[in-house]
């Protein structure tokens, strides 16, 4: 079943959240993760949902998606993710539709 980290980041330091932008795909790759949805409009249609800059990943698996998260190659960058926004992060697992 396929693992998903769901971000939505508001950035306050354009340049650090450029470097960390610069960088992070190729980790992701390096992870068996891809985009699926990487900022872009948001049209809001019910609720108070404050989404600013949405980011949605997806993995082989929630392991592999936690995997990442948590690996010594993604430390850096998430160091200066954090220091470059405010974001809130969850990972997510997949849905197996029945056959």
């Amino acid at each position: 079943m396929r693992g998903y980290l769901i971000a939505n980041t508001e950035v306050t330091d354009l340049e650090g959240f450029e470097r960390y932008r610069a960088a992070v795909p190729a980790v992701i790759a390096a992870h068996g993760g891809r985009y699926l949805i990487r900022g872009g409009a948001i049209t809001h249609k019910e609720g108070a949902m404050p989404l600013k800059r949405l980011v949605v990943l997806e993995f082989p698996s929630l392991a592999a998606a936690r995997a990442f998260y948590e690996s010594p190659d993604y430390a850096p960058l998430l160091a200066l993710r954090l220091a470059s926004t405010r974001s809130e992060v969850a990972l997510v697992e997949g849905y197996a539709a029945p056959a």
